[in-house]
């Protein structure tokens, strides 16, 4: 009988070293990602955990014992192999990582060519029970392993997005979090004209300074001090696969992905005079009016990074964004980086002559949102039937494209289970009211109850 492998998950593999992932099971994915997809060339690198290398070495062995030959990038951020793999019209590409967990977990992200995305609904499952059964059929030959100097190339791309001309001599803070996000900064460095403060720069799979994930409140103040003490124009720290970038204002203040994301659209929209957007159903408003304004056509898909590259590639939109920090770009077909939007926000600040606070604060004051806060319940479906019936009177939109929406004349809410736990996810927004969207939230969470996550 097969082993169960608990390390899949719904859009990649994510688990506990050595139980739920070890170079045995590395060894059993490779071979089941050649069998599903009978690649001929596959481009692999890993992330600066400590356990990344050897499970990464097994993962090679399982795609050259099936024939497959590897393009080997070596340490990168997950991005990295996304541009690998469409830049040089590869099969496939994976990358070991396992982002912003903690240290003791590894993980893989896969996809095909083109880099397209593969999760439970394009493949993943099928390459999930091929390395569960773990019986495979001896290759006619044997693949190669051949390094991939790829740097060079994914610099200038990302340089491609914005008019070097343009740029100002900036005092950026850079935070990696002793993550991957260090190294493409001092690649970048020489071709900019920004000087960097750089904290927790240098690479360490022990996590020193803690877990890099700056959506954790306790990761911030490093960063924001950084950012006072040396006078900084910006401020932008990564997680540890550098795939999500989290920005601070010239003061210190942390800024809401989701005004990223109207940030970005409006760019985008402004360079090639309309397109489509795309964006999650969390909070809405704010997008929708800035692209619409522009003349570009907003389109809402379900949260997640799989569906969003899926609607993207759909709509052929030109960007897409979610308030979790993940932006997608149709020039790096259609994937999310973490190293394109901060590069156009400091363009931004540069032509407009203005520090994000600037660009920003008249958005957050036109649409006022909580920011997502979780509860753990012990009835999640139960307690999004009641919120529903609760708010029923003066509804005049309702969405479940990802949960339960909401839109009333002056606000909105968004409610969302969690994929993994018993935990809902609540955003709320407002028309130019912060006690209105404040008074709101404290209503809804009255009637969700459960515990803070």
């Amino acid at each position: 009988m097969a082993s169960e492998l608990s390390c899949f998950k719904a859009y990649d593999i994510r688990g506990r070293i050595p139980d739920e992932l070890n170079e045995n099971i590395a060894y059993r994915i490779g071979k089941a990602y050649a069998a599903y997809l009978v690649p001929s060339k596959v481009v692999v690198g890993h992330d600066i955990r400590l356990s990344s290398r050897s499970i990464s070495d097994a993962l090679i062995k399982g795609l050259t014992e099936s024939g497959v030959d590897v393009l080997h990038i070596g340490e990168c951020g997950t991005e990295e192999v996304y541009f690998a793999t469409f830049h040089y019209e590869m099969d496939g590409g994976i990358v070991v990582t396992a982002s912003h967990n903690p240290k003791d977990y590894n993980g893989m992200k896969f996809v095909k060519d083109d880099s397209k995305p593969i999760s439970a609904d394009s493949g993943l499952l099928e390459i999930k029970s091929l390395a569960e059964q773990n019986n495979f059929q001896p290759s006619k030959s044997k693949g190669t392993v051949t390094p991939l100097a790829h740097r060079a190339d994914y610099v200038s791309h990302l340089l491609g997005y914005i008019n070097l001309e343009n740029l100002k001599p900036l005092r950026i803070v850079v935070n990696a979090g002793n993550g991957g996000a260090g190294s493409v900064i001092d690649a970048m460095e020489r071709f900019l004209p920004f000087e960097f403060v750089k904290v927790h720069h240098e690479a360490d799979g022990n996590f020193p300074n803690g877990v890099p994930n700056p959506l954790l409140p306790e990761n911030r103040p490093v960063t924001v001090d950084a950012i006072k003490n040396s006078g900084a124009d910006l401020g932008v720290a990564w997680d540890g696969d550098f795939d999500r970038c989290f920005l601070f204002d010239e003061k210190g203040h942390f800024v809401e992905g989701y005004y990223i994301v109207g940030l970005l659209a409006e760019a985008f929209l402004e360079n090639h005079g309309g397109g489509k957007v795309v964006h999650d159903p969390r909070l809405t408003w704010n997008t929708v009016d800035i692209v619409t304004r522009l003349g570009g056509i907003p389109v809402q898909s379900k949260t997640g990074h799989a569906f969003m590259k899926e609607r993207m590639r759909l709509e052929d939109a030109i960007y897409g964004g979610e308030m979790s920090a993940h932006h997608y770009f149709r020039d790096f077909a259609y994937c999310d980086s973490g190293m394109i939007p901060w590069l156009l926000v400091a363009e931004l600040i540069s032509v407009k002559g203005t520090g994000l606070s600037g660009l920003v604060s008249d958005r957050m004051e036109k649409f006022p949102a909580s920011g997502e806060i979780n509860r753990r319940i012990e009835n999640p479906q139960k307690v999004l039937a009641d919120i529903e019936v609760a708010f029923e009177k003066g509804v005049l939109k309702k969405d479940y494209t990802d949960g339960l929406s909401m839109d009333f004349e002056h606000w909105r809410f968004n409610l969302r289970l969690s994929n993994t736990e018993p935990v809902v996810r609540l955003n709320v927004e407002a028309r130019a009211d912060k006690a209105l969207m404040r008074r709101r939230t404290e209503e809804i969470l009255g009637l969700m109850g459960g515990e803070p996550v």
